[in-house]
Order: C-alpha cells, then sequence, then structure tokens
C-alpha cells in the first residue's frame, strides 16, 4: 500500500460525524432515529438574510473576493466587536473565513511550528486537537474543575513550547460559560508567558441567564488574541460556511497567505448575506435563543427526572450528562435501544459523559427523552 501522511494517520476522524453517518445510514435503512449528535440549529436561516444572498447573485456577485473578505464585511465585523464585545479590532485586522472551523485551521496554518505545544481545555471540541496536529503543533490537555471553571493549576501544563491557550466560551459540549475569575486567570497566564489565545466565541449569542465576556477585553489581552466566530449558530447558517476572526495586525498577513493559498476566497454572495446578518434586525436571533431555552429546561428537567446529572446548561445548545462507566457502550445503547442518536463524552475528553443537542422540535425532544428513559 502507498505510504500516505503521516501527521494525517495519527488524527482521530470526527465522533461527531461518526455518530452523524451512522444515524443517516439507520434512518435510510427504515428505522426511526432522533439524531442528536450533531450541534446544528433546526431553524431556518432568517429570510431577510437569504434574501440578501438572493439579491446579491441578481447583482452577479458571483466571481471572486478579496481574500480577507468583502470590505463591505469585513467593516461590519469590525464594528459589531466593536459596539457589542468591546473589542478594538480594525477592518484590517478581519478576516472572513470558510465557517469559525475553517478560522480555527488557518490560525494554526498560521501560527505554529513543528512541536509548538497548544493547552486544549476539556472537555473540548473534538476539531480542536486535530487542527493543532494537523500544523505541526501537540495539544496538552487542561481539564476544568468540579465547576466547570478554570483555576491556578492551568499553570501546571504550561512549558517552555507553550505557544497558545484555546478558549470556548460558551462551551461545546459542556454548554457552561467561563466566568471573568476563569478568564483573568486565563489572562494572567497568557501574559506571564507570553502566550497567544484563541477565543472560539461561536455560541455568544446562545446564552442563559449568564454574562458572556470576550477573553480580548481582559487587560491587555486584545494584543495576542484571536476571537473567533461565524454565523452557524447564531443565524441559522451552518450550511453557509461563513465565519470570521479579529487577530492582532501583525499576524493577518501570515493567516492572509494560508487564505490565498488554500480557500483563495469566501463564497462571495453568501457574505452579502453576513452582512444582513450583522446590520439586520437582531429580534430573530433572540427568538432563537428564547426556543433553545426552553427547550434546554425541558430536557435538563428530564433528564434530571431520570436522575441523570448534566452540566451547567448556561449556553449553546447541548445537554452533557453524566452517565458514568463506558460512555461509547453507552451511546450504542441509547442508539440501538432507544434509536436516539448522543455523541460519546471520550470524543472531548471527558469519558463517562454523553453529549446531546437540544437543537430540535419540542416534539422530537420529547419523544427523545420518552425513550431514553424507556432504556436507563
Amino acid at each position: 500500500m502507498r505510504q500516505l501522511s503521516e501527521t494525517i494517520a495519527g488524527v482521530a476522524p470526527s465522533a461527531t460525524m461518526a455518530m452523524s453517518n451512522r444515524t443517516k445510514e439507520m434512518i435510510a435503512s427504515g428505522i426511526d432515529v432522533i439524531g442528536l449528535a450533531v450541534g446544528e440549529p433546526d431553524f431556518a436561516t432568517p429570510a431577510h438574510i437569504t434574501q440578501a444572498a438572493i439579491d446579491a447573485l441578481n447583482r452577479g456577485e458571483t466571481h471572486y473576493a478579496p481574500s480577507r473578505g468583502i470590505p463591505e464585511l469585513t467593516n461590519a465585523v469590525a464594528d459589531k466587536l466593536k459596539n457589542e464585545n468591546h473589542i478594538p479590532a480594525t477592518q484590517k485586522q478581519i478576516m472572513v473565513t470558510a465557517g469559525a472551523k475553517d478560522a480555527i485551521r488557518i490560525t494554526m496554518m498560521a501560527m505554529l511550528n513543528k512541536g509548538d505545544e497548544v493547552v486544549v481545555i476539556d472537555p473540548s471540541w473534538v476539531s480542536y486537537e486535530p487542527c493543532v496536529q494537523i500544523a505541526g503543533g501537540r495539544a496538552v490537555h487542561y481539564s476544568l474543575n468540579a465547576d466547570f471553571q478554570v483555576d491556578e493549576s492551568i499553570y501546571e501544563v504550561i512549558t517552555d513550547k507553550t505557544k497558545m491557550i484555546i478558549v470556548n466560551s460558551p462551551s461545546n459540549p459542556t454548554g457552561s460559560v467561563l466566568g471573568r475569575s476563569s478568564l483573568r486567570l486565563i489572562a494572567d497566564a497568557c501574559m506571564d508567558h507570553d502566550l497567544f489565545c484563541l477565543s472560539d466565541e461561536i455560541y455568544e449569542k446562545l446564552v442563559y441567564g449568564k454574562e458572556h465576556v470576550s477573553i480580548a477585553t481582559v487587560g491587555d489581552m486584545h494584543e495576542r488574541t484571536i476571537t473567533i466566530n461565524g454565523f452557524s449558530k447564531a443565524y441559522a447558517m451552518t450550511g453557509w460556511r461563513l465565519g470570521y476572526l479579529a487577530a492582532p495586525l501583525d499576524v493577518i498577513p501570515a493567516m492572509d497567505k494560508v487564505m490565498q493559498h488554500s480557500v483563495g476566497c469566501v463564497n462571495t454572495f453568501a457574505m452579502w448575506g453576513g452582512v444582513a446578518a450583522l446590520q439586520g434586525d437582531q429580534s430573530c436571533v433572540e427568538e432563537m435563543r428564547k426556543e433553545f431555552e426552553r427547550r434546554k429546561k425541558f430536557v435538563i428537567g428530564r433528564l434530571a427526572g431520570m436522575g441523570l446529572r448534566t452540566a451547567p446548561a448556561e449556553g449553546a445548545f447541548y445537554a452533557f450528562i453524566n452517565v458514568g462507566g463506558d460512555d461509547v457502550a453507552t451511546a450504542n445503547l441509547w442508539l440501538d435501544k432507544a434509536h436516539v442518536a448522543p455523541t460519546p463524552g471520550t470524543a472531548f475528553g471527558a469519558p463517562g459523559w454523553l453529549r446531546i443537542s437540544y437543537a430540535a422540535s419540542m416534539e422530537r425532544l420529547e419523544e427523545a427523552m420518552n425513550r431514553i428513559e424507556s432504556v436507563m
């Protein structure tokens, strides 16, 4: 057999997509499976956003765009970050990417050298470590404490090879939100050891009774933070593949090189949809957030009634469930016997836990809870 990339051979496939693929196979065979493994809003993209893209198509906005994105969108992102997040980023510090995941990939490719270490805070999203590995770096894992917060022990995982700390708040998979004290500790560690911080804030608008704080606003962290966000979760635009990043000005040229020699530029007419999303009526976002909160209360309440403990569901749209023991076996039990598809916590660096998404209709969530209860 021909030899392939050793780097890619060492990367684990996505457990989320593996469960999703198995779910689709079962559905194709006629089994009524409730898929709660993938984090995708079940709402349609708001009409004014879709119309903006249609209008752009009709205007002929179908050609290559600047590699960092059309100026209308990079300016809109800069304004959003300044006004909503209080991050002092200029238009020159913005890059539009093919989704937030692409922004993470570009960051790693532009910033890591072979052997550089990146601190990944567990439980963590499944693609952080692979992005680090593909760029030649090494992920070093740090676990949140029992309150799903950061404490002084984060200093114990920092070495002379550490280059970056990844922050994800609200968190996928836990739904927890890092408090100001946790962010201050991470900021102090970055400043004490001259580290960068990648802050993935894709779920920032889906918060329930908590405050979202961008770590770039803590002290002088804007000088060493890459803030990543996008349109998929808040605006139900997963298939649009539209995200963005804000980075220190001296980092942007390296990121631009990665973009120029890979994706080239983001879908042009989709970017006009992004402009409409940021500059248009935001009531659609709040309507979806309220519905997610209603579903959250239902799901967490039903799970508690089954005696299942969950992580603090303060943001995003996930219930992270402590099932104890072999989480992979429990996930397969739920899928095979209850026909409900979760994602094993092992995929997120948290054995003994399962993640389910409540980005599904109340009718399907009610049925899912009934099925889960029948096998528990």
